[in-house]
């Protein structure tokens, strides 16, 4: 960890901003690729920049070079990665078929991808850090690149559908964004310290099925994740619960101030 004593190097504050721009690059040449057809190519191109999305973040905080330009720069690049460019692969593989529809549907991406990350970045200082409020986009912008890497496992008799169901993944995947679903975070629970044995064998199986067959797994993992935000929701509902993490962790603080 750094000692926070020790002046930062001028040249640490370019690390985490290149990994930011890299993942820009590979946003832009997913575009690029769409345009040429090579619809494949262009979604690991996706898969690509929200691994460097990831990376971004983390190299600030290790290094301890976390800037507001960063922040600023992550969210303009998360706008053209997981809006833009989804958007336009959605429509230049499938969704050009449905005309103007089509047209409206893959905007629709990019529209609520700059909404969500306008909100997240208005409301990042008083939103639980335990949920998402809203689909991440990262995962918005995945779900259509592990859709187009599915489709090997597509089965042929349902080809005549696939524009439909394209249409309206893309339709649902971006809505999700705006919501106020809570999505799990996986920032602040203990589970990885309180079961680090069963953690790690957990972690080596999903990694041997991704690595045997990542195009199926990546799919079946995103899809399963989109649908535990709305699932878990409803069941907090159900039980009577309020589902209200930020009131949950505010009257934590103020526990933890009486004492």
């Amino acid at each position: 960890m750094r000692d926070p004593k020790k002046p930062v190097a001028r040249g640490f504050y370019i690390l985490p901003n290149l990994f930011t721009t890299g993942s820009l690059f590979c946003a832009f040449y997913s575009i690029i690729l769409s345009f040429q057809g090579q619809f494949d190519l262009a979604a690991w191109a996706i898969l690509c920049s929200a691994l460097l999305d990831g990376c971004d973040g983390k190299v600030a905080r290790l290094t301890g070079t976390a800037s507001q330009f960063g922040v600023e720069l992550d969210s303009l690049a998360d706008n053209v990665a997981f809006g833009v460019a989804p958007g336009m692969l959605a429509y230049a593989w499938q969704l050009h078929n449905f005309g103007r529809l089509g047209l409206a549907i893959a905007f629709l991406y990019c529209a609520c991808a700059s909404l969500r990350l306008a909100r997240f970045n208005v409301g990042v200082s008083t939103t639980s850090k335990r949920f998402f409020v809203g689909l991440p986009s990262p995962a918005s912008g995945c779900v259509m690149a592990c859709f187009v890497l599915f489709m090997p496992y597509y089965p042929t008799c349902l080809e005549a559908i696939l524009p439909g169901l394209t249409l309206v993944i893309a339709a649902i995947a971006p809505l999700l964004m705006v919501s106020r679903v809570r999505y799990f975070s996986f920032k602040e629970f203990g589970f990885v310290k309180a079961h680090p044995y069963q953690t790690m064998v957990a972690t080596l199986l999903v990694a041997s099925m991704i690595f045997s067959m990542p195009r199926l797994f990546f799919f079946l993992l995103l899809i399963a994740y989109i649908i535990s935000g709305p699932a878990y929701t409803l069941y907090m509902r159900r039980q009577g619960k309020v589902f209200d993490p930020e009131a949950a962790d505010a009257a934590k603080a103020a526990a933890k101030a009486s004492k």
